[in-house]
């Protein structure tokens, strides 16, 4: 027998359990002819008699008094997976899959700690990789993406933040390359010598840099921006690296970037970009089966809490610019929150 059985079995044990057809008709909201026939087919199919048949209605026989434990027993079980499933779905704990972009690592890692923090029983599982995560497949709870707006049906899209990125070079590339420890000047970029990512090319900054460093050489590409950061802190050549909140403090240039006293980048040098500021938008991304879990939603809060103070710090909160777009994916509304494929994550 297979589960396929299971309508016959149940009912089949209400008669048993009721004694009469019409009661368990009742129960399971049916017409007592669908009793009957599902009686009759599983009788069938099992070869024996289930039931004696009287005027009072149905009494097992001992065929129908051993289906009768085995089908509480299977009842009882289904009742106990249902409440766990709901428990599951209502309680924070066992595993979380978050992935994200390489290089958010920096950025991400006060939010695991505060979330960790608040629901220990919770095992996060944090994946970095440029390729792209499917989500309808349970690779990952959440996703952070950034580029152009997720498109793939069945995720509900929300905004995160808006990743900035300057221009560095160390001190010793500089006196390498000019004799001073002052950043190039405007115009003079040609000379100079590039660490870039891999995929730089969809960058916002590609462009520009195209055509303010028309004869400068790439002599350096890697795969993501942990690797550019720490090939631009050795003095390889001048990189754009992101700039994560709390990296950049004190007096700001005109072009919009200031001293960075962060870990990751103190020590650098900032190099002007005159008339130009460089961003990327980050998504949030979740599928929609599992969006309005209490699991998902705790975490989706702790990102979103983050993102404000990332605002503050600097880093602008492209969840706080569309207060309304978050309301309805929160809420599964998902006609302007469902996207196709971005860049990562």
């Amino acid at each position: 027998m297979t589960l396929n059985d299971w309508d016959e079995i149940r009912t089949a044990y209400h008669v048993a359990r009721l004694g009469t057809v019409s009661a368990a008709a009742e129960v399971l909201g049916v017409h007592h002819a669908t009793v009957i026939r599902h009686i009759d087919a599983l009788e069938a199919q099992l070869g024996g008699r289930l039931f004696q048949r009287h005027a009072r209605g149905y009494t097992a026989t001992e065929a129908g008094l051993d289906l009768l434990k085995v089908a509480r027993a299977t009842d009882e079980n289904f009742s106990q997976l249902a409440n766990r499933i709901r428990g599951q779905t209502e309680t924070v704990s066992g595993e979380l899959v978050v992935t994200a972009l390489p290089g958010m690592a920096d950025l991400l890692a006060p939010v695991f700690a505060r979330y960790l923090r608040a629901h220990p029983q919770v095992e996060l599982h944090y994946k970095s990789d440029a390729r792209l995560f499917r989500l309808e497949f349970g690779e990952a709870h959440v996703a952070i993406r950034a580029g152009a707006v997720p498109q793939e049906p069945d995720n509900v899209v929300q905004p995160f933040i808006s990743m900035r990125f300057g221009l560095y070079a160390h001190p010793d590339y500089l006196r390498d390359a000019l004799g001073t420890a002052e950043p190039p000047k405007a115009g003079t970029l040609s000379k100079h010598r590039f660490v870039l990512q891999a995929d730089d090319s969809r960058a916002p900054f590609a462009q520009w840099l195209e055509d303010a460093a028309p004869g400068g050489r790439v002599v350096l590409r890697t795969s993501d921006s942990n690797a550019t950061t720490e090939a631009v802190r050795a003095g390889v050549g001048i990189g754009f690296l992101p700039q994560w909140p709390g990296e950049r403090q004190g007096e700001r240039q005109s072009e919009g970037q200031g001293e960075l006293q962060g870990d990751r980048l103190a020590g650098l040098v900032p190099v002007p970009t005159p008339g130009h500021s460089f961003a990327v938008d980050s998504w949030l991304v979740t599928h929609v089966d599992l969006h309005r879990t209490t699991k998902v939603q705790s975490f989706l809060q702790e990102l979103k809490s983050a993102a404000a103070t990332f605002s503050d710090d600097g880093t602008e909160s492209s969840a706080k610019q569309d207060d309304a777009a978050e309301r309805d994916a929160a809420e599964g509304d998902t006609g302007g929150d469902i996207g196709g494929p971005s860049d990562a994550g």
